[in-house]
């Protein structure tokens, strides 16, 4: 199932996190096994420091990637957006922190999904498409 209707610039119901944690801001590709999200990286950002976004926004960034995913796909259902967590990370490796009003790109591609477990491979790039993260990651819903 692939939607034509993007990119979605409005993802408040696609995902349970709220402002001020919200670490994704477009919707930008979908398919059952990937998804593409956009953030630009804003001074009022909690993850935000001397001008340049930490290492645990990134993580935040590429979990809450998994969470539009699985909240785009219950949407295209007709139902809300589960609450979910990150059960586990088995591996991150972060190249370069990106800066502030930057706008970085992330991939998730579905591995597994199993009864509310879904094991992901993610990559973050930066504005010239280059990678400055990438994670292994499972994020269980919790509904």
């Amino acid at each position: 199932m692939t939607s034509t209707n993007l990119p979605i610039t409005d993802i408040s119901k696609l995902i349970p996190q709220k402002t001020p944690f919200v670490m994704v801001d477009t919707l930008l590709e979908f398919s059952n096994e990937k998804i593409v999200s956009g953030f630009k990286i804003l001074d009022s950002n909690l993850f935000v420091k001397d001008g340049v976004f930490l290492e645990s926004g990134l993580i935040e960034n590429m979990a809450q990637t998994v969470a539009l995913h699985t909240g785009y796909d219950y949407f295209l259902k007709g139902e809300d957006a589960p609450t979910g967590y990150i059960g586990s990370i088995k591996k991150v490796d972060v190249f370069q922190l990106p800066k502030l009003n930057e706008t970085i790109t992330t991939e998730a591609f579905i591995l597994h999904e199993f009864m509310g477990v879904t094991m992901v491979e993610v990559k973050a790039y930066n504005a010239s498409k280059i990678e400055i993260a990438s994670a292994q990651m499972k994020t269980v819903i919790a509904n």
